[in-house]
């Protein structure tokens, strides 16, 4: 009865092995196969993904040599505005100095 005992726990312990080495290599195959088919599916969207991340940033930089162009248009223009600026003080100060001028030779013709 003993050697019954010891060959139903050997087989026991057998057969509790041999399934867990099963689910091991079920576990190892359903790791592996989800791999790949996540890498076959996801690897051309990736792929995509970075050409439009290089064209993205060419665009960037496009716009940052743009931004750079206005920047130094705009620095030019202002200085425009600060030259006709001073124009327009110095032709108001002319005209002011002309009225002044007429208003003098009006007086003067009064008299």
């Amino acid at each position: 009865m003993t050697q019954l005992l010891i060959i139903l726990a050997m087989s026991k312990t057998g057969a509790v092995l041999f399934i867990i080495a099963l689910l091991l290599v079920a576990a190892i195959i359903g790791y592996l196969t989800a791999w790949f088919y996540a890498k076959s599916v996801y690897t051309p969207i990736i792929k995509q993904l970075e050409a439009e991340k290089a064209d993205l940033q060419k665009q960037v930089a496009g716009l940052k040599e743009d931004v750079a162009k206005l920047n130094g248009r705009i620095n030019d223009l202002n200085g425009k505005i600060d030259e006709l600026k001073g124009l327009i003080t110095n032709l108001e100060e002319q005209v002011a100095s002309k009225e002044k001028e007429i208003r003098d030779l009006k007086g003067k013709i009064r008299e």
